[in-house]
């Protein structure tokens, strides 16, 4: 008799089941999703003390290099780029004025763009800057299309002076955040 019960019971669940409120599934919306993913990333760290800055001497440089920068050589990741924001942090303890230049290069080696920093001596405030790509900012194409970033750091105080600082020395930080679509 309890089979009897429980089968019924079964039954009963199993019709409801089947009759239920259950809307039609529509696997066509992937078509009308847009995927917008953000990617965040640092891009070079620079820092020098003072010393290697004095052994350069006074108006020279001190930093040269070039930096391989293939994030959008896939024409796929460059034709998906929406837009972009390079941050520049920097920090400056040393007695020295000085001039840093960042210069974009496609693959032949020729400059996209170029961003100069000139930063004063200690003591110096934090310089930050924020670099838009895309529709409000520079063109879009400069980061697709860059190959390279070279860096250059110069002297632009004497070859001599020490900051009172405990440890004196020029820190350049730089991250991006970008902007895709997926779909």
């Amino acid at each position: 008799m309890k089979r009897l019960f429980y089968f019924a019971l079964l039954s009963v669940g199993f019709l409801f089941l089947t009759i239920s409120c259950a809307e039609e599934q529509d696997f066509g919306q992937i078509d009308d999703l847009s995927i917008t993913p953000t990617l965040t990333s640092g891009i070079f760290y620079l820092e020098a003390d003072e010393a290697t800055i004095n052994e350069a001497g006074a108006l020279n440089s001190f930093y040269f290099q070039e930096i391989n920068f293939d994030a959008f050589n896939e024409q796929y990741v460059a034709e998906r780029l929406l837009e972009g924001v390079i941050t520049y942090e920097i920090d400056n303890t040393t007695s020295k004025e000085l001039r840093l230049i960042i210069e974009f290069l496609d693959e032949a080696g020729r400059p996209l763009d170029t961003e100069v920093f000139t930063i004063e001596a200690d003591p110096s405030e934090t310089v930050v800057r924020d670099v838009p790509y895309g529709p409000d900012g520079k063109s879009i194409d400069i980061l697709a299309n860059t190959s390279s970033l070279r860096v250059l750091a110069n002297n632009l105080g004497d070859g001599t002076s020490v900051s009172s600082a405990e440890d004196p020395k020029i820190i350049l930080r730089s991250g991006a955040e970008f902007l895709f679509e997926l779909q």
